[in-house]
């Protein structure tokens, strides 16, 4: 009967229209992009601060009606700080053909995936210790070893730190670290810095007395002491019970405001660290560059939070991908997205002038770097140098002495 038909038809609609209910559409789905980071293992402090930055970046950018009316969401993959979790993440990643992956975050598990890189996806690693082949799909945040030396042996040389003794870790990252300080040191312009002694610690020694003895021995202006975490907790002790009692230089993967505070009874007097500008934005003159340093910083106060060196690393690149998919869409391909951030330059970001014409894979150098000191009173940083290196109220000498 017409009527039977008629009710049959119209259950059928129903159903139609509930299914259509029940599953959303593209635009109502959030933007996946997958990130790759350490949240559990040695290094899941700094997984802490890369999740804080790429958090307020999601919520900033979702607050601001997505992109092209699209919310994002960061999927965190966690590789438990271990290289051979970092290939298998990642080659299930690619399964899905993404045009971008974020993360790793250390020089050994963006080394180690590489490898899997060859026509994309974009990998975008977090660790500014490695040395990507420009023109690759490949690109690495913050300066390189190369230009935090180069700025430390500028603020030594025209602060009359002559002597030197050094620190460093085993590991690959350390590994990096002695072939930048190498490299630095050797230039002609840094000839009147002497390296007195060159020792180095295993992340896992719970002591290295033995090694700071042979740098009290050598008597040096300036001791550079270049790890990270909790194998830092340890030079910081061992250079305290040898009583030490001249600047000491760290890597600015520790200037993290809670690291700082823990370390607080095992600080020595003087504590400087190759930063960011955003730790000391009264340096800054008026203009573009510090109004987007104040930005960075004002979008994380917000949330309660006050970034150290790893949200820098990971903001500037981050929002440099995203532009790239509000000019092309989610469809973007991996090679529309290299050649779109290897056309940025003139951006001003929260290390100053972003260019990777000039600096291909990392797009900013030495000129990014404030020397900055810890103050514990105020726990905070305090610039002592110029972007660049140059020291503070210090007069530059006309020429390096012989």
């Amino acid at each position: 009967p017409r009527g039977h038909a008629m009710r049959r038809l119209l259950a059928l609609l129903v159903i139609l229209g509930l299914g259509m209910l029940a599953a959303p559409s593209e635009a109502e789905t959030p933007y996946e992009i997958n990130v790759i980071l350490p949240v559990t293992g040695y290094a899941a402090f700094i997984a802490k601060a890369e999740m804080n930055a790429l958090s307020v970046i999601e919520n900033q950018v979702n607050a601001a009606g997505g992109i092209r009316g699209r919310m994002i969401k960061f999927v965190i993959k966690d590789d438990q700080s271990m290289p051979t979790n970092s290939v298998q993440l990642f080659n299930d990643i690619l399964t899905g053909k993404p045009a971008v992956v974020l993360g790793p975050t250390l020089g050994s598990t963006c080394n180690a995936v590489a490898p899997l890189i060859k026509d994309g996806p974009v990998d975008y690693c977090f660790s500014p210790g490695i040395h990507p082949a420009a023109g690759t799909y490949m690109y690495t945040a913050g300066p390189s070893n190369i230009d935090l030396f180069t700025a430390i042996a500028r603020y030594f040389r025209e602060r009359g730190l002559r002597k030197v003794a050094i620190i460093t870790s085993t590991d690959a990252s350390g590994q990096d670290t002695d072939r930048s300080i190498d490299a630095v040191f050797a230039t002609a312009e840094n000839r009147s810095l002497t390296i007195l002694d060159h020792e180095h610690a295993r992340d896992e020694d719970l002591s290295v007395a033995a090694q700071v003895a042979r740098i009290q021995a050598s008597a040096p202006d300036v001791v550079i002491a270049w790890t990270s975490g909790a194998p830092f907790a340890t030079m910081l002790r061992g250079l305290r019970d040898a009583g030490i009692n001249v600047p000491i230089v760290a890597s600015s993967a520790n200037m993290l405001y809670g690291q700082m505070h823990d370390y607080a009874n095992i600080l020595p007097s003087e504590l400087l660290f190759p930063g960011a500008p955003s730790f000391s934005p009264e340096q800054l003159p008026a203009g573009t560059f510090k109004t987007a340093v104040v930005r960075f910083l004002d979008a994380f106060k917000a949330q309660g939070v006050r970034p150290g060196a790893t949200e820098n690393q990971v903001w500037d690149p981050t929002l440099i991908i995203l532009d790239a998919f509000r000019q092309y869409g989610f469809d973007i391909t991996a090679r529309q997205l290299r050649d779109y951030i290897n056309n940025v330059h003139g951006r001003i970001g929260t290390y100053g002038t972003i260019d990777y014409r000039a600096v291909p894979q990392r797009g900013v150098g030495p000129e990014s770097v404030i020397i900055q000191r810890w103050d514990p009173t105020n726990e905070r940083w305090t610039a002592v140098s110029k972007p660049g290196g140059s020291p503070l109220g210090v007069r530059k000498p006309s020429a390096p002495e012989p």
